[in-house]
């Protein structure tokens, strides 16, 4: 099945793998120039891009726990005290771009926090208000206060603080938070404005609304619908016939370029649901591959998930890794994001194969398909279920010698294919 092209992205962008980094918990100290000094190890592990949490200082009134959430911002152009300096947040992207990875920066446009420097400065139309006259709170949120996008002011203001970013603190791009919330027709202008001053900025949506890539807004959206699936998978509330239906629907829903996020964790899924150890279990591993070979997947390390620690953070206070360093999980990750860079194949957007499914006999477990370009090809076989099966399948043109991605060794895949399968195992093979 063949979608619309639509446009293009940064070149690094094709290939990348992102990293979420939750600075507070990541080091003993939860500052930016500790984290600083874990990018050598990110780069070593294949990371592409850094994503960090939003870095700005947080609101104090209504503030939820001892140091409240990241996402209660006063300021946009400065640097959380706890954190560090501007100068160190510089410091931190001249040695991301020093290693070749790029940053992009956590950007809250819905909302500011209760005592943010615009409730105070600015016209009070800048935010909407309930009747009482007080600053709107958008859903639960009580540490926040909804901003008024029928007023331009805010677009103008808001899009002045993201081109301050670009142009004084050299960020690559940004992560925008619920960006579902605020009107299409701001991340339309916006995004316009904002690549005239970085014409390769990239832009990630957390949304999956259809409208997001129809002027070029944004370069990759959420497939949430996508992590929700997997969570049911492992959990057997649904069957891998659900997630096979996804990828086929996916492709008529969204341009061809439009690249999605996959992950098996993330701030919320960590801190709200449960660690990738609580939600998928015995499927952690396979669903980690899968969020790599899944058609337009742009995958996502979270904090902790490179070194194997099974923790859900705590959201408003400090909880930092206690011991930090490589093990069989960096190794895991260290292979998944070779076989990303490596196969062409497996490029996000335009550029990746489209999937070819092998037919088998298990089809309510077992995934067998191909993604191919030119020159390169990739077969998945994936037992995405709690069963030992036994598989039996023709592969046809595909048949013929390989490397397994994961152990390096070569692999002959035959013609018919007659193999037992352990629960949630899988085969990657690469050429």
């Amino acid at each position: 099945m063949n979608c619309e092209s639509t446009g293009l992205h940064p070149e690094w962008s094709y290939q990348a793998v992102l990293y979420e980094m939750n600075v507070r918990q990541l080091t003993p100290e939860g500052t930016l120039r500790a984290a600083a000094a874990k990018l050598p190890f990110l780069k070593d592990l294949g990371v592409d891009a850094v994503w960090l949490m939003p870095v700005y200082p947080i609101g104090e009134a209504e503030r939820k726990g001892s140091l409240g959430s990241y996402y209660s911002i006063r300021d946009y152009c400065a640097v959380n005290p706890e954190l560090g300096t501007m100068a160190d947040f510089d410091a931190f992207v001249t040695e991301a771009h020093r290693l070749g990875m790029k940053v992009l920066l956590d950007w809250v446009a819905n909302h500011t926090a209760r005592d943010a420097r615009w409730i105070a400065e600015e016209h009070a139309s800048w935010y909407e208000r309930d009747a009482s006259g007080q600053p709107a709170v958008p859903w639960d949120w009580s540490d926040t206060a909804k901003l008024n996008y029928a007023n331009r002011d805010v677009w103008r203001a808001e899009a002045e603080a993201m081109e301050f970013w670009l142009t004084r603190h050299a960020v690559d791009g940004f992560r925008c938070d619920m960006a579902m919330l605020v009107p299409i027709g701001f991340w339309n202008e916006t995004s316009l404005r904002l690549r005239r001053v970085k014409p390769d900025l990239f832009m990630l949506a957390e949304a999956e609304e259809r409208n997001l890539f129809e002027e070029g807004a944004f370069d990759a959206c959420y497939a949430w619908r996508m992590h929700h699936l997997m969570n049911d998978v492992a959990q057997q509330r649904t069957r891998v016939t659900a997630l096979r239906d996804y990828i086929y629907a996916d492709c008529g829903d969204y341009p061809d370029s439009a690249m999605r996020l996959t992950f098996t964790s993330n701030h919320d899924e960590n801190s709200w649901s449960g660690s990738e150890f609580t939600r998928l279990g015995d499927a952690r591993e396979i669903m980690a591959v899968f969020t790599f070979v899944v058609p337009r997947g742009l995958p996502l390390i979270y904090t902790g998930q490179e070194i194997g620690y099974d923790h859900s953070f705590a959201f408003f206070d400090r909880d930092p890794i206690p011991a930090y360093g490589a093990n069989t999980f960096t190794e895991f990750y260290r292979r998944l994001t070779a076989l990303r860079h490596d196969n062409p194949a497996l490029a996000s957007g335009e550029r990746g194969g489209a999937v070819s499914e092998i037919r088998n006999n298990a089809e309510d477990c077992l995934m067998t398909f191909v993604r191919e370009t030119a020159g390169n090809r990739v077969v998945a076989v994936m037992n995405l279920s709690p069963y030992a099966i036994h598989a039996d399948y023709y592969t046809g043109i595909y048949a013929g010698m390989y490397t397994d991605a994961m152990t390096g060794e070569p692999y002959e895949l035959r013609g018919r294919v007659e193999e037992d399968m352990a629960p949630w195992s899988y085969r990657i093979l690469t050429r």
